[in-house]
């Protein structure tokens, strides 16, 4: 990164980035210092004469002293401007001024050589976060009708553009907050980017082994042989400044001697020899680098800077990088045929993309998988995962028509929000299952430099859960699930069958069906001796069943008998099955060729293969997971359910101006938190303080003699359960007797403080939390009140924004939910007020960063509403606005050089 200069102005750190651009290259993005006039004047030079007119609308073949001085001296306030970088040369410039208030005009310039590369687009995405920051929210624009590249970067960024014309210039006005349109439009353009970075690893026509050595135990040497044994497609070309050849082929000293194109390099030298590496790639025009040299953040912390240094080169030149200390990538396509990896095992073609970061564990991985039969189409082993990461393979596989099935082995997230973000979208076209290790500790590896995720672990399993991520506990589940879904149609519905030659096998797999929330509707025990013709007529009655939705098969041979004949049949039902079908035959694990239907190439287990598994429960509890996805499925989104009664802009401008008095933050009053909850349509129950008895009773002629006196300080208001309440005052001798005493209770708090409410209904004590993590974002929480859920736990997650479904399911999902719902013959509450002010909260968190801690502790619902009787609201200034929810930006890591 680029450290602010000593004498320019302070600008928020977020407002550097690195940036991909839209042929998946990366640039760097910054504010512009005064010391970029040389910079500018270089950047000027190489700019075409109908650019230069069509930026000042005049004939402009140099810039003048006083017009370098203007452009590059802005007070980052009422002026500000961005500049687009690679290997630190300027290839474009954008920039803002305020011309009224709220109001500023843009401009903007790329050098003609790097047009088309989506650099405007992201220049305006940028600007425009920096420009709302400022309290700036409406940019407008001259622009000449034959700057038509302009003009296309202003309509299609899904903002609504007003044009009129005056004297032959276009003037264009558009607000600029973030709209669901702009944002669909930027997360698309992120999309193309990020898949197209990702493309030009996996479908390389050439890759250069830098490091590569004619001692045949050496990882360079490992490097060649895995690619020239694993048939590559492409040219394979070895770097090695003291070898004329190496295992036959010619050594070049340097990528830059190398004669032809060369679009990935994989580096195995020396940690401190990897950075002369990068620029002689640099130069080369290398697209990416894959590091499998190890001694980077795994190794301590001179490791982390040295990793941090090698993914600033990298970027700032261009070039993406896998690594380092990554095991490679393997692309299985008969055309490309690349394993640019440590592992000599060339998995078989398959339909699952597998991504995993420990390069110990990619070696496990890829011997299990060749083992069960699996199957990938690529396979990712990113290392300490410094730059690529699970997100841009995400958004690769997204896409990519020979992944049907997305595999993640996850260590750390690196960006959770972005994760959720994409996952959610992918998960809606194609399966997404997760192993994340360090669930328990919310521990990462060493070499992983990534901030800790502060929100609880519930919250994070439950941003998976509204991703429709498959999330499971072990590899070995991750592959029975997988093997499921590249082989089988997806159920319809929780129904089962079971069918099998084993009664004793046949009730292990009942008991596994309902402890995973399935349900038996046909059970078909066949006897010992069934063979081949009887388990094929038991399927197809079974399949024809309409109150069934998926088969369990199990197959015990009798002695001396192989099943050749009833693997046959099995297969040849599966092929033609629009259910899906699990089978335990035979103990095997995973998909035995007696199963395996071919694919069109007959090279691996096609559709309609039948997958194996050793136990009974483990088929059962992956039909389980795949049920619980086609639920998760069949949840048509929600349409935009609007809220009634909210005032967004008003509770943004209560907190700014908090803010301005106390801009270390604190926490409201409960007055304060009395108006900011009005504003998201929520009633905060009346309440009046008093510091004597017969303040005590003019309170209660105020509110009513169905009166509370309660201590608030602050030691009491996390614990609702001392009972340091008076209730059903009746009177003003009984509210003064009330007072006296409770005053008399808590005389060591000398903060006391009391208030008089009106009492509460009868009804449920719920909960509502809402928490800011500064990695995770927005969290909230439901819960029924009281001291035995925080015991046990009791909570439902939700990551905003949430639906009116969302909030449903979670008011439903806690293990206490049967309260509400009328348990023991008592009343049922009113579940829908519950749940909309449930919504209500969730969108406040969302909207207002500054909330850094949210709790309705206190929640009456009742048969007729809820009644919100306690809230405490802190809020905090904001060090990260969400910068990566409106622009788009690769991973800042902990410790990179940022201005302040």
């Amino acid at each position: 990164m680029t450290a602010a200069e000593p004498t320019s102005p302070a600008w928020p750190a977020h407002w550097e980035a690195d940036v991909v651009l839209r042929d998946g290259r990366t640039a760097h993005m910054r504010p512009i210092m005064p010391s970029d006039s040389e910079g500018l004047v270089t950047f000027y030079a190489d700019v075409s004469d109908q650019s230069k007119y069509f930026r000042f609308f005049s004939p402009m073949p140099t810039l003048s002293e006083k017009d370098l001085h203007r452009i590059t001296n802005v007070d980052h306030h009422s002026r500000v401007a961005f500049v687009l970088t690679v290997a630190e040369k300027i290839l474009a410039i954008a920039s803002y001024e305020l011309v009224a208030p709220g109001e500023a005009e843009v401009a903007f310039l790329v050098q003609d050589a790097h047009q088309g590369r989506g650099m405007g687009q992201l220049l305006l995405e940028h600007l425009a976060q920096a420009a709302r920051e400022r309290d700036v929210h409406r940019f407008t624009a001259e622009v000449l009708p034959d700057n038509q590249r302009m003009l296309q970067v202003f309509y299609e960024q899904g903002y609504q553009v007003m044009g009129g014309w005056d004297e032959g210039v276009m003037h264009l006005e558009f607000n600029i907050d973030p709209t669901d349109t702009a944002m669909g439009v930027m997360a698309a353009r992120e999309h193309r980017a990020e898949a197209a970075s990702i493309e030009a690893f996996l479908s390389a026509r050439s890759v250069a082994v830098i490091g590569a050595s004619r001692r045949s135990d050496t990882i360079g040497a490992a490097l060649v042989r895995n690619l020239v044994l694993g048939d590559y497609a492409g040219k394979v070309y070895v770097v090695n400044p003291t070898a004329d050849a190496v295992a036959g082929m010619p050594a070049y000293a340097r990528v830059g001697d190398i004669p032809d194109d060369v679009d990935v390099a994989i580096v195995a030298v020396p940690a401190d020899a990897v950075q002369d590496v990068v620029l002689d790639c640099a130069a080369k025009g290398v697209h990416g680098l894959i590091v499998i040299s190890s001694g980077f953040a795994e190794t301590g912390e001179d490791g982390r800077q040295r990793q941090r240094r090698l993914v600033g080169l990298a970027r700032s030149y261009g070039l993406r990088l896998i690594g380092p200390n990554a095991l490679g990538i393997i692309n299985t396509a008969a055309d490309v045929s690349l394993n640019a990896s440590l592992s000599p095992i060339m998995p078989p073609r398959g339909r699952a993309g597998f991504f995993c970061q420990s390069g110990a564990l990619g070696s496990a991985i890829l011997e299990k998988v060749q083992g069960r039969g699996l199957g990938l189409s690529t396979f990712v082993s990113a290392g300490n995962r410094a730059d690529v990461s699970g997100n841009d393979l995400l958004q690769y596989w997204e896409e990519d028509e020979s992944t049907e099935v997305v595999l993640l082995y996850l260590e750390s997230i690196g960006n959770p929000r972005k994760f959720s973000r994409i996952a959610r979208r992918v998960s809606r076209n194609k399966p997404v299952i997760a192993v994340r290790s360090g669930r328990t500790t919310q521990g990462v590896p060493m070499g992983h430099v990534v901030r800790s995720i502060e929100a609880p672990q519930a919250a994070v399993d439950a941003m998976f859960r509204q991703a429709g991520v498959i999330q499971v506990d072990t590899l070995d589940e991750m592959f029975d699930v997988a093997q499921l879904l590249a082989h089988q149609p997806l159920p319809r519905g929780p129904r089962v069958a079971v069918v099998g030659n084993s009664d004793a096998l046949g009730l292990l797999a009942a008991d596994a069906a309902a402890a995973s929330g399935l349900e038996v509707t046909r059970s078909v025990a066949l006897g010992a001796e069934a063979g081949a013709e009887d388990f094929e007529t038991a399927l197809d009655k079974v399949i024809d069943d309409p109150e069934v939705d998926g088969l369990v098969v199990i197959y015990i041979p009798p002695l001396n008998a192989g099943g050749a004949e009833v693997a046959n049949a099995l297969a040849a039902v599966s092929e033609q099955s629009d259910k899906p079908i699990v089978a335990t035959f035979l103990g095997r694990e995973g998909v035995p060729e007696l199963l395996r239907v071919p694919d069109l190439a007959g090279n691996t287990a096609g559709r309609g293969s039948v997958p194996s598994y050793p136990a009974v429960e483990q088929a059962v509890r992956a039909l389980s997971r795949v049920c619980e996805y086609n639920h998760w499925l069949d949840r048509q989104p929600d349409a935009d359910e609007l809220l009634e009664d909210v005032d967004h802009d008003a509770a943004a401008r209560m907190l700014a101006e908090l803010l301005m008095h106390s801009p270390q933050g604190r926490d409201l009053t409960f007055a304060e938190c009395k108006e900011l909850l009005g504003h998201y349509g929520i009633t905060l129950w009346d309440r009046i303080a008093v510091n004597s008895a017969e303040e005590a009773v003019r309170a209660a002629d105020l509110l009513g003699w169905d009166a509370v006196l309660k201590a608030t300080a602050e030691p009491l208001r996390q614990r609702p359960d001392l009972g340091y309440v008076w209730r059903n005052i009746a009177d003003a001798d009984e509210m003064r007797h009330a007072f006296e005493s409770l005053a008399k209770t808590v005389p060591s708090i000398t903060d006391a403080a009391f208030v008089v409410m009106r009492t509460a209904p009868p009804g449920v004590p719920v909960r509502m939390d809402g928490l800011e993590d500064p990695l995770f974002g927005p969290a909230v929480s439901f819960s029924i009140s009281g001291a035995i859920t925080e015991l046990v736990g009791d909570k439902a997650y939700r990551i905003p924004p949430i639906t009116g479904q969302d909030a449903a399911e979670a008011v439903r999902s806690i293990k206490a939910a049967p309260l509400l719902f009328g348990h023991r013959g008592s009343e049922a509450v009113d579940v829908d007020a519950v749940e909309d002010l449930f919504r209500r909260v969730a969108h406040l968190k969302n909207d207002l960063q500054q909330v850094a801690a949210l709790d309705l502790s206190l929640v009456h619902a009742t048969t007729n509403g809820v009644a919100v009787l306690d809230a405490a609201i802190r809020f905090e200034p904001v060090v990260d606005p969400r910068s990566d929810w409106f622009t788009r930006r690769l991973n800042v890591h902990p410790g990179d050089t940022l201005p302040d």
